[in-house]
């Protein structure tokens, strides 16, 4: 890990870095055991990330909190084992107006995900389905933050969330070392506001906002 980020890699320093109760610190320490329960038999994440998943996982995701701080829509987009969006969940769990979705087209990892919101008591709604036929759904999904974490390069991440903005969203996408080269090509067929937000977690990472999402010569 690069000296200037700071590891969050235990209860009390997330607690700490992002104020939370204890009630959220509890929560998510069922996470965390659901996670190395269900590991033995689920591929949920990389195994070398278990023993980090504190920083590599939770605050990871967590982060994404203080860019949209007021938000009461979360849509996560390929959750996974439910990154970011079951961490979301959790933070603001406390709150009776938010809410969050997420997508996912494996049953195993949904079946995880039901189980920590189950075990956990957070406000979470499930859609075990592929993205592409979410969005062509009679009701899509309307959400003010719409994010996804390792999910696609950003030209073909914007195709998937694209029916997903409204004239207030706003996308959060974790991305990695390459953002610079994949916002370059996504430039190419797509017109979006962008800004790129350092990482707490990877000094190589960026959180890229995206709002004002449209495909390049579409009308408004």
């Amino acid at each position: 890990m690069p000296s200037q980020i700071q590891p969050i890699d235990t209860p009390q320093r997330f607690a700490a870095r992002f104020n939370v109760s204890r009630e959220t610190i509890e929560r998510l320490q069922i996470y965390e055991a659901l996670l190395n329960h269900w590991q033995k038999g689920v591929n949920l994440v990389a195994a070398k990330t278990l023993e980090d998943v504190w920083h590599r996982h939770f605050a990871d995701s967590a982060q994404l909190l203080a860019h949209a701080p007021d938000a009461a829509t979360w849509l996560d987009l390929g959750s996974g084992a439910g990154f970011p969006g079951l961490v979301i969940a959790i933070c603001v769990a406390n709150r009776e107006d938010s809410h969050v979705h997420i997508v996912e087209s494996n049953a195993r990892k949904c079946a995880f995900c039901q189980e920590v919101v189950r075990e956990t008591g957070c406000s979470v709604e499930i859609h075990q389905a592929r993205i592409e036929s979410l969005s062509r759904a009679d009701n899509v999904i309307g959400a003010e933050i719409v994010t996804a974490r390792a999910l696609a390069p950003l030209e073909y991440l914007y195709k998937l969330a694209s029916p997903f903005f409204g004239p207030g969203t706003t996308g959060l996408f974790l991305k990695g070392r390459r953002v610079s080269q994949e916002l370059e090509r996504a430039a190419k067929n797509w017109d979006c506001e962008v800004q790129l937000h350092p990482s707490l977690t990877d000094a190589r990472a960026r959180i890229v906002e995206v709002s004002a999402l449209r495909r390049k010569g579409c009308a408004d």
